[in-house]
This record gives C-alpha cells, structure tokens and sequence, in this order.
C-alpha cells in the first residue's frame, strides 16, 4: 500500500447497528465504506464517518453482491471487509477469498456461524454440549430421538440467536416439521432440550488471547422472550462468583477452539438445572447484539463496537493494539418492544439509570452501580413494570431477519 493513501475498509450489513465500529475506524483516518440494503436507507447511519454507503436490493444474494464489490474494486483499492451483522460473515468471507484480502476465511467463519460445525468442532475437543444430531439421515435421526427423551429443539444452522428456533415435543411433530421445510432441513439439528439458566460472555479477542470478556446472564432465557413475549433483561453477574470463574474458563476454551484469531465475540452457555453443568449452545464471531455494547460500555468503559474497529485498523497497520482501562462497576440491561412509538420511561429515575434507548417502538434502560445485588433488584422491579408499561408482543419471525439479535 502506498504510505499516501489511507487504508480501506469495506462493511457488510443487513441491519441498522455497529455505529461505533464505523466512526472508531474513521477516526483512525481510514476511508470507510458501507454496502447495505435499499430498505436501510432511512436509518440513522453516522454519515460524518462514511466516505460512501453503496445500497443493494438484497445481501442474501451473494453472487449479486460479489459482482457488486468487483465492480467496485476497479476503482477503488479495498484493503478490508468486516461485517456488522451476523448474517454477513459468510459473505464477507467469500469476499475475502475471491478479492485475496487478510481475515477470516469461508472455512473458519463457518465455525463461528454453523451450529451444527460449532457444535461438532466442540464435542471433538470435550467441551460440553447439549447432545444433537444433524436433520440429515432419518435412521440416525430415528436413534437420536430413542435415545434421548423428549422435549428436543428444531434449530436452523445458520440463523442469529433463537430465530426459527422451535422446541418438539414428540416424533410426531418433529415429521410434520421436516415435511414443511422439505428440501431445506439439512440445514437443521435436533438438539436436546436442557432446562437452566442462559448465560453469555462477551470477549475482544487479540492474537488468539482473550484481553477483555464480562460474563452476563440473561434473566429469561432469549429462546423463551422470542417465542413466548416478554422483556428482555440481562446483567453483569457477581465477577468473584464460582460461576464467574467458571464461564471465562469455559469461554476461552471454545474460542482456542474454534479457532477465534483477532476480534469481538459473543458465546452462549447454559447451566443445567438438573446437574449444575455449563453447556456450550453457541458462538458469534461478533459483537452481542440487543444493545449488549451499551451495558458493557457503560459498566466497563469498553465499547466492543469501537475496540474491534481499533484492533482490526492496528493489525492492518502492523502496530501493537492497547485495550483501555477496565472498570468494574455492574450493570443491567431492559429491553422490550413497546406499545408507543416513543414510549415514556420518565417514571424510571433511579439514580442508577444512565441511559434510556431512543429506538421507535422500544422501551429500554441500562443501570449500573457498584452493587451486584441492587442491579438485581431494581431489574426485578422495572422488568414488572415494563411488562405493564409498555409491552408489546410481535408474532415470532421465523427464519426472517431482525436486527436485534442476542
């Protein structure tokens, strides 16, 4: 690269998110790019820090969209392509692989975005996962429910968090399913259902080490707010806990390997209500979406958005990256969708509420305080409220995509 020219970073995206990663890489003094849906036009993207937004009918159509960067790259020099939002890494892989560009290629980012890869990749390695099987071959599938009591979870491979997640409650059902999705169930599992406490670690990753990671955990498990409603509230847990220790144990294990060399991740366990045992349930090679940024930022003083795009632009540059300092306060998260399309959360003035979201149609709040336990409580306490407030219930969407996804 010539020392005039400022680097190029190109990012995919299907979803409104990620405003920190854009304005941290501006700020670096590269010349940023945005490719992202015709129907995102609207959205308040931060355009001071976006030399060009290019829009495209659909991002699903990934040879569209290869055509479209080629096309682009004839006049201009792409040095990176990250994604935003989870359902354009494998995209932005295969962009990778045809333009020749550094990060993470198709065959590695399929262990942060298949299920069922990640799933296989961590059973070999001994870590711990809610028994499955691939909708694949039926007598296999057949010895899979034989063996393992029901109720089980229909999960796609490659969707984000719990959609088109549904959970079967007998062989019966688990048929009616498969002749719906006909062609399209190879790229399901069944999984054994395993009743517990959710929980998700949220980690920067520099040259294959785990420098920064808060463990969370979800106060009603995602699965259960998409299908069933409800208020999606999750916290920062007691850092000298055993569970704690336990989970940054467990979280680094799964990203050694899967084989996470530089940038944000979010992983999910689940802690058996019957035998105490964490289990993996999945890995994003991404920020945690639900504006899980937010109460990391404020509780730690980490934005994960803006720390990826500072590694990733000081790996480019060969320079060695430095992670800000830590705090250790605690926080929690609120987060519903709302009757209102500018909800009041006035009422909401403990002293600990620092921030309140300004998204149409949802009502949210983060809290922070020294005190782990008053997080808890006031969680409690608003978590009822909201779902008297302001709750509103939207059928769930499928395989269709959000752009909040846990």
């Amino acid at each position: 690269m010539s020392e005039s020219r400022p680097l190029t970073f190109l990012f995919v995206s299907s979803a409104y998110k990620g405003d920190e990663l854009l304005r941290a890489v501006k700020k670096q003094g590269c010349t940023v790019l945005l490719i992202t849906e015709e129907s995102l036009r609207g959205e308040p993207w931060p355009h001071e820090s976006i030399d060009h937004i290019f829009y495209m009918p659909d991002l699903r159509r990934f040879q569209d969209v290869i055509y479209a960067v080629s096309y682009l790259a004839r006049s201009q020099q792409i040095d990176y392509i990250l994604p935003i939002d989870e359902f354009e890494v494998e995209i932005a892989a295969q962009l990778r692989e045809h333009l020749r560009l550094p990060g993470t290629r198709v065959s590695a980012a399929r262990q942060f975005r298949d299920k069922l890869t990640m799933r296989e990749i961590a059973r070999r390695a001994d870590i711990l996962v809610p028994d499955f099987v691939h909708i694949l071959n039926y007598d296999r599938l057949r010895a899979f429910m034989e063996r393992v009591p029901p109720p089980w979870v229909l999960k796609p491979r490659t969707e984000a968090g719990s959609m088109g997640v549904a959970k079967m409650h007998d062989s019966e059902q688990v048929w009616r399913k498969l002749d719906e999705l006909g062609d399209s169930q190879s790229y399901y599992l069944l999984e054994q259902y395993i009743p517990g406490e959710v929980f998700h670690v949220d980690s920067l990753v520099v040259n294959c080490k785990v420098v920064y990671s808060s463990v969370q955990q979800y106060f009603k498990p995602p699965m259960d707010v998409y299908h069933g409603g409800g208020v999606f509230a999750t916290r920062i847990i007691d850092r000298n806990s055993p569970e704690a220790e336990e989970l940054h144990d467990h979280n680094r294990k799964v990203i050694e390997t899967l084989g996470m060399v530089n940038g944000a991740t979010h992983i999910e366990f689940i802690q058996g209500r019957a035998d105490d045992k964490f289990y993996f349930l999945e890995a994003a090679g991404r920020v945690g979406g639900a504006f899980i940024a937010d109460l990391l930022e404020h509780a730690t003083g980490i934005n994960l958005w803006r720390e990826w795009g500072n590694l990733e632009v000081s790996l480019l540059r060969g320079e060695k990256y430095k992670l800000p300092k830590v705090r250790k306060d605690y926080g929690g998260l609120l987060v519903c969708l709302a009757r209102d399309q500018h909800p009041d959360l006035s009422s909401y003035d403990a002293p600990e509420v620092v921030w309140k979201a300004n998204k149409p149609f949802h009502a949210g709040l983060i809290i922070i305080s020294k005190d782990p336990k008053r997080v808890e409580a006031l969680l409690t306490e608003y978590a009822s409220r909201f779902a008297h407030d302001f709750l509103a219930v939207a059928a769930p969407m499928g395989v269709t995509r959000t752009g909040q996804a846990g």
